[in-house]
């Protein structure tokens, strides 16, 4: 039988103290794939309340066009 290993459950990191910020587009980048779409909470490791956070602030990015809407 294959042995199952359980996955490490990701920690937040704003959680851990990082912050987020629409003006910091390096930051902004780690939250959005290629296409310009923004990652969800299984891959970012975020928990609800930030990741509503991170999606406002990628949409506020977006509209002042520090990010494209699309690639």
């Amino acid at each position: 039988m294959a042995e199952f290993r359980k996955k490490r459950k990701k920690v937040c990191q704003m959680c851990a103290g990082k912050s987020v910020d629409y003006k910091d587009v390096d930051i902004i980048k780690k939250y959005i794939n290629e296409s310009g779409k923004i990652l969800p909470r299984r891959v970012t490791g975020a928990c609800a309340k930030h990741q509503r956070y991170i999606a406002m602030q990628v949409k506020r990015a977006r509209f002042i066009g520090l990010i494209p809407f699309k690639k």
